[in-house]
């Protein structure tokens, strides 16, 4: 982490996972194991209906909430979809954008990423990009390769004012959802890497000011090795996420200097 020039940050995913009716139970038990002491912005981004209950109980605190995805399109027939007007109506701060499950399960390109970043953009809430190659990719020696198309691809048309406003998730497919993860070095690399594709599409100041975050099963037992690397600047939680104490440890994990 490096407090100096860029956010610390905590973020939730719940997945499809709890009940609006869970919300106040589950923030109210975060909200007391909190540490006292802020080190960290610390999000919540879960399924739609269930924001705007998260939204009511995390009132007067400093917990942000956001969502998991938005759609491609401003307005119109697009039966199910979810805007990002929308969601800056409901108070949203962050939202999530090319997830891997999103790019698996439903096909979302590279080009889709990058169009939900400029929608976000524009009505002021800040992505969180998620990139992450296959256990395939990685054996073959392609990581920094993959990673390096997909967050050109993500930024593309970005000005470099906006682009500190991205969040970027390193999230290796291999270690989502499986119990593995990423070595401490195997992870910092990355987020480098990650670091030095913005630095050679911008400059150092921009590349310095974005939040880049691991969350290849990030977990109470290894988050601070993990937030110690210098540029890994926090973790987007799955399973961890949806258990307040653990939740909590990792948030507390971001005091280290």
């Amino acid at each position: 982490m490096n407090r100096k020039y860029r956010k610390t940050i905590i973020a939730g995913n719940w997945k499809m996972n709890k009940l609006p009716s869970e919300a106040r139970s589950f923030v109210d038990e975060l909200r007391s194991l909190l540490p006292k002491t802020k080190t960290c912005d610390t999000a919540l981004c879960v399924p739609y209906p269930i924001i705007p209950n998260v939204a009511r109980a995390i009132k007067d605190s400093r917990i942000s909430f956001g969502a998991q995805d938005v759609s491609l399109h401003d307005s119109g027939a697009y039966t199910g979809e979810v805007n990002a007007a929308m969601l800056t109506d409901l108070g949203c701060r962050y939202c999530i954008v090319g997830h891997s499950e999103r790019r698996q399960y439903h096909g979302e390109t590279d080009s889709e990423v990058n169009t939900k970043v400029h929608n976000l953009l524009n009505v002021g809430i800040i992505p969180i990009i998620c990139v992450g190659e296959s256990l395939e990719q990685r054996e073959k020696e392609l990581t920094l390769e993959y990673i390096d198309y997909q967050v050109k691809a993500a930024l593309a048309g970005v000005e470099p004012k906006e682009v500190k406003r991205c969040v970027i998730a390193y999230e290796p497919i291999w270690a989502i959802g499986t119990g593995k993860t990423a070595t401490a070095e195997q992870a910092e690399e990355v987020c480098c890497a990650i670091r030095a594709v913005i630095r050679g599409m911008f400059d150092a100041r921009v590349a310095r000011s974005v939040s880049i975050l691991y969350g290849g099963s990030m977990n109470a037992k290894n988050c601070d090795e993990l937030l110690a690397q210098p540029d890994i600047d926090g973790g987007l939680i799955g399973g961890a996420s949806l258990k307040a104490p653990d939740f909590a440890r990792i948030v507390a994990g971001t005091a280290q200097e």
